[in-house]
């Protein structure tokens, strides 16, 4: 039978080792020699703090006990919450994700363990410790699969949101995953999962699914706004509490999802009328601060889009007034910048229209954007695929107007971030432009160019 080693033994064998007295080693730990003597002769279990005191003492590394820990105190014992909590935390402060995997694995064939271990999962959330909270979600959601109980909607909620990153075919996997639980997650909440589904399906360009996702979304706010304004104040403010946005935003933002999938499919008169709908907020009752500022980018949107709609239709003429909108909103590069300057490249490239004065006009703007990391979903999601869109209708701007070495250094960039984010339409579309153009590509460009194309031919993104 094998004899699993002790904590307790590995101390009594270090105070022999040393020849050093219990008093000794509890003056350099931090303990009093009482607790020491309890712990060397197995009187007294041990916390996580007392661990780490001795680990210390010992001049080992921190969490060099941990393994032992877990076979000593939590499976070789009926297990104790009250030591499981702050020992999870400090595994999750040390990154300790291996020892949290075997925790969980540990304790959750017994369910009453569940509600405690969500809990924990939620303050690591809160404390911006994605990776450790993943492991508990994914531990209690495995242990309720049966349980069609909120709380595991509520975990598979927090599992997507954390899944969510530059992975497109990892993205798709997390939303198909997660849809079925919206609807059993509490009535307010669906509203910001169906709000962040709906952006992670706009990332990849699912369309029909936007559409789907929007429409229930707005059906499902309107319902709760009505219920809002029959209710009391204090129930009012209790829901509100809920959400991450005003009520009436999620109304505003069906209506703006579904015109950006009309653009998208180039419908744009039905684009302007689901505009026209989001412009037109003189039924929200709400008078207070935060609701003015969401009523103002709406405006702010609706403003834009209306001339970006005329402008895709044909109406070149609203490119000059377009422009203005653009300038009188660049003092500051927020996230909607990259998406307006999109635009002007789509007409460009559709009309064949001289934008040089444009994009010279915006160089430093341009030159500006960065992918950083969100905990907002549309920020993480949409802007960065936009980006990817800006400098391909870039490639294929510079590439049609004889400035090659601008247009190759774009559609290679493009090419790059598409093989590493898994985006094969855009790497086939790449392909497809840059094959068109070959001829005027030096050597470096075009040795780049096969170097990338076959890393994606081993990647299966596309085959001949």
């Amino acid at each position: 039978m094998k004899h699993t080693p002790t904590i307790r033994a590995e101390l009594d064998r270090y105070l022999k080792q040393e020849s050093m007295s219990l008093t000794q080693f509890g003056h350099i730990a931090g303990m009093n020699r009482g607790i020491v003597s309890a712990i060397v002769t197995g009187n007294k279990s041990m916390s996580v703090n007392q661990l780490d005191l001795i680990t210390e003492a010992m001049d080992l590394p921190e969490g060099y006990f941990y393994d032992l820990f877990i076979e000593n105190y939590i499976i070789d014992t009926p297990p104790n919450m009250r030591r499981i909590e702050p020992f999870l935390f400090r595994c999750a402060e040390l990154d300790k994700l291996d020892a949290i995997s075997r925790v969980v694995g540990a304790i959750m064939d017994n369910l009453l363990y569940s509600p405690k271990l969500f809990e924990i999962a939620e303050e690591l959330l809160k404390q911006g410790r994605h990776a450790a909270a993943l492991l508990l979600y994914e531990g209690v959601a495995e242990a309720e699969k049966y349980q069609h109980s909120e709380r595991l909607a509520v975990c598979q909620y927090r599992i997507f949101t954390i899944q969510v990153g530059d992975d497109q075919s990892r993205n798709l996997k997390a939303a198909t995953l997660f849809e079925p639980f919206v609807e059993r997650l509490d009535e307010i909440e669906q509203l910001d999962a169906l709000k962040d589904l709906a952006n992670v399906y706009r990332s990849l360009r699912k369309w029909d699914k936007v559409e789907e996702v929007a429409r229930t979304m707005r059906a499902k706010a309107e319902i709760q706004y009505t219920l809002e304004h029959q209710q009391q104040s204090r129930m009012r403010d209790e829901s509100s509490k809920k959400l991450s946005r005003p009520l009436f935003v999620y109304i505003a933002y069906a209506d703006l999802l579904c015109s950006g999938s009309c653009e998208a499919k180039g419908d744009y008169h039905q684009a302007l009328q689901y505009t026209y709908a989001y412009t037109n907020l003189d039924w929200v009752l709400e008078k207070d601060e935060d609701t003015q500022y969401w009523m103002g980018l709406f405006q702010n949107w609706a403003e834009g889009n209306t001339y970006v709609y005329k402008l895709l239709s044909g109406d070149v003429s609203v490119l000059n007034d377009y422009v203005q909108y653009i300038i009188a909103s660049s003092d500051k590069v927020d996230k909607e910048m990259i998406v307006k300057l999109l635009n002007v490249m789509f007409a460009a490239n559709r009309f064949q229209l001289d934008v040089n004065d444009i994009l010279k006009r915006f160089e430093m703007i341009i030159d500006s954007f960065v992918q950083q990391p969100s905990s907002d979903m549309y920020t993480y999601q949409v802007v960065p695929e936009q980006t990817t869109r800006f400098k391909y209708e870039l490639a294929k701007y510079y590439l049609n107007r004889g400035n090659y070495s601008y247009g190759f250094r774009y559609l290679l960039d493009v090419l790059s971030k598409s093989l590493a984010n898994n985006k094969e339409s855009f790497f086939i579309r790449c392909i497809r432009l840059f094959e068109q153009f070959k001829q005027f590509a030096d050597v470096r460009t075009f040795i780049k160019y096969e170097s990338l194309v076959s890393v994606g031919q081993r990647e299966r993104l596309f085959y001949y």
